[in-house]
């Protein structure tokens, strides 16, 4: 059984966020740390780190447009020349004015022009870059009663996300991400995995739901979400965070490790573990540094995924079938009671790499390294 744990572990992979490597916070401040990137090729070389002491991050999320390059193959081979690959084209049509009143479902057939432009245009990056996959996000919706008409809203949105799939090529797939609330606070055009999985669901195969762990509402099961999705083929991938609150975007595991295990066991369950869902991270460090913070959500990952697949699904399955509640609950607990980071540091061990990663990252000098290196500049942040 362990060597079979082991093997699904290698075989994972977990994205970071080029984001995650700047400067980022909340609406009231953004504070600047030491050696962070100044544009997205030191963002890959941070990123690079967590994979060569993780060994599972071997792709990078780009945002568009602060991640804006003029020649995109460069960048890809400039991220493959580190060791790492270019993940998920992430669009970005929340921060330009014109889309106040929204972006694709926005009244003004000019606006929703515009903002169709960006998505293509990132199919396009996707196409330069060799990414499989595009991730949508719109803040788009209303903040006071009768501000729009929601049907037609729909309708708009809709109509976008027809003319974005129509223009993926082979291998190619978009993932629709839902958020409950914020910055659009009486609607929201795509506020749950329902409502992205009736577009995606209407669209065909190359759409699909991505789950931000973040962006529900207080007690929701998401482990019943992601059971679901999984059952009918159209869950796409994570976004993976922590709340306390809201979309707080903390570091994953941070706020209800046995929430996290629990998603992790449906993915094990419904045979998720595999490359068509992505795991990728969403997060801000705001007041930890940025490469640890990232290495350490990866780990945090791992351990959640480990204890899942050591839950003995057998005596699960003779539990549930017999009725017996507690004896069904004990084996899930069993399995996230269990301590799996010496495993985890075996199977680091075993593939060359430093049992602990926080402690070797700490002990490479890279920070100091980029401290010294990256004086002078704009570093890279919300925007940029």
């Amino acid at each position: 059984m362990t060597t079979d744990i082991k093997a699904a572990l290698r075989a994972l992979h977990i994205e970071t966020p080029s984001w995650a490597y700047g400067n980022s916070g909340t609406r009231f401040k953004v504070f600047a740390q030491r050696g962070v990137p100044r544009d997205p090729y030191e963002k890959l070389a941070d990123a690079a780190q967590v994979h060569a002491h993780t060994g599972v991050a071997p792709t990078v999320a780009l945002h568009i447009p602060w991640d804006k390059v003029a020649d995109y193959g460069h960048l890809a081979a400039h991220a493959r020349e580190l060791g790492v690959g270019i993940g998920a084209i992430n669009s970005n049509v929340f921060q330009d004015d014109a889309y106040m009143l929204g972006s694709v479902t926005n009244p003004d057939p000019a606006v929703r022009r515009k903002a169709l432009a960006h998505l293509l245009e990132c199919v396009d990056i996707m196409d330069a870059t060799g990414s499989d996959t595009l991730k949508l996000w719109f803040s788009d919706g209303t903040n006071y009663p009768g501000q729009d008409d929601i049907r037609a809203r729909q309708d708009r949105l809709a109509e976008a996300l027809s003319a974005v799939y129509a223009r993926l090529g082979e291998g190619r797939r978009f993932l629709l991400e839902y958020k409950l609330f914020e910055p659009a606070f009486y609607t929201t055009d795509v506020p749950d995995w329902g409502t992205a999985y009736a577009h995606c669901l209407r669209l065909g195969p190359k759409a699909q739901v991505v789950v931000d762990t973040g962006h529900h509402a207080p007690g929701v099961n998401i482990e019943f979400i992601v059971a679901f999705l999984l059952r009918e083929g159209k869950l796409g991938g994570f976004d993976f965070n922590s709340r306390f609150y809201a979309d707080d975007d903390l570091m994953v595991g941070a706020a209800d490790p046995f929430q996290l295990f629990r998603i992790m066991y449906e993915v094990v369950r419904g045979g998720g573990l595999t490359a068509g869902v992505a795991f990728m991270l969403d997060q801000c460090h705001n007041i930890e540094p940025k490469i640890p913070g990232q290495i350490r959500s990866v780990m945090n990952v791992q351990e959640a995924t480990a204890k899942a697949l050591l839950v003995d699904r057998d005596a699960l399955a003779a539990a549930q079938a017999g009725g017996d509640v507690l004896g069904a609950n004990a084996v899930l607990m069993d399995a996230y009671n269990t301590d799996v980071r010496p495993l985890l540091a075996e199977l680091r061990e075993e593939t060359g790499l430093a049992p602990d990663p926080m402690a070797a990252y700490a002990k490479s000098g890279y920070f100091e390294k980029i401290a010294a290196e990256r004086v002078g500049g704009t570093q890279a942040g919300w925007g940029a």
